[in-house]
């Protein structure tokens, strides 16, 4: 079964005072591709994270949050007196010939070095991350679900695709014989209407070569084979459902020459109808396959 690249997925705890929140995001994207906000004491574990997140979900672009608040006082960030008083300073004395400019407090307290986390002991930090990463198992596994679900979603829409493909390209393939033969009959009148008004006779061995001719120039039968194939190994990918998405857009790919080669191959009006509408299934399949995990 096959995975879409669409997810959503969040996991909520309290632990010893400090509120966790993990939401996970997943979209389209050809190879895989993480964004991650994390609390600044938690950003030495990006990567840990990050590798966890890329074993689960193979391939999409992947938005990672993760928020934690405290409620105990000690969790407060700490004012550095030294470095406001420094900025406080130096605001006064660019403010002395600005009579009526006011200092916010507010403002300063924004600026960098006047604010800083408290510090946090090694052992403290590591529980912490034992719970996100618990977490982040949670928040991926509800991405997995939605992912499976729009999986599911995506298979049914694909195998109706190939099965409309299957039907045309089998209706080619019966009217691939009678197009030979509607030449040989086109051919043979015109040639016999160009001699009735003379003596010469028709020379069925030059019929039959040009005849001959024609039907190694528009013979599909090869690739209708190698589109049946690549229908099959199309079944197959979406069957065993691991790492799919690039396998059915490179099959889509080959799904589209061999029609392309069949629509300049035809020489028919029936046959090039057919096509048109098979390149029309392939082009709706090579959409849907960039939903694919």
């Amino acid at each position: 079964m096959i995975l879409s690249m669409t997810g959503f997925g969040e996991a909520r705890a309290q632990v010893d005072g400090v509120a966790f929140r993990v939401e996970l995001r997943s979209v389209n994207n050809r190879y895989y591709k993480s964004s991650m906000r994390l609390p600044e004491h938690m950003q030495r574990f990006e990567a840990d994270l990050d590798r966890q997140l890329r074993e689960r979900l193979g391939r999409g672009s992947v938005s990672f949050t993760l928020r934690m608040t405290a409620d105990e006082p000690a969790a407060a960030c700490v004012v550095n007196q030294s470095a406001l008083r420094h900025y406080m300073s130096r605001l006064r004395e660019a403010a002395e010939d600005r009579p009526g400019v006011t200092i916010d407090l507010s403002g300063l307290l924004a600026l960098p070095g006047v604010c800083e986390s408290p510090e946090i002991e090694e052992s403290v930090l590591l529980a912490q991350f034992q719970v996100v990463q618990r977490l982040t198992a949670e928040a991926l596994e509800k991405v997995v679900a939605m992912r499976r679900q729009e999986g599911a979603a995506l298979e049914r829409d694909l195998q109706a695709q190939c099965a409309e493909l299957r039907a045309r390209f089998e209706q080619v393939r019966q009217r691939s014989p009678l197009v030979v033969e509607e030449y040989a009959k086109r051919l043979r009148a015109r040639v016999q209407q160009l001699l009735s008004s003379s003596n010469l006779e028709l020379e069925q061995e030059a019929l039959a070569r040009e005849v001959a001719i024609f039907a190694e120039r528009c013979d599909v039968n090869e690739e209708i084979a190698r589109a049946v194939s690549h229908l099959d190994q199309f079944a197959a990918v979406c069957a065993a459902g691991e790492e799919a998405g690039r396998k059915l857009e490179f099959l889509a790919q080959e799904l589209l020459r061999e029609a392309n080669t069949m629509g300049s191959k035809a020489n028919d009006a029936e046959i090039a109808r057919h096509i048109v509408v098979i390149k029309a299934a392939i082009d709706r399949i090579k959409e849907q396959v960039q939903n694919v995990a």
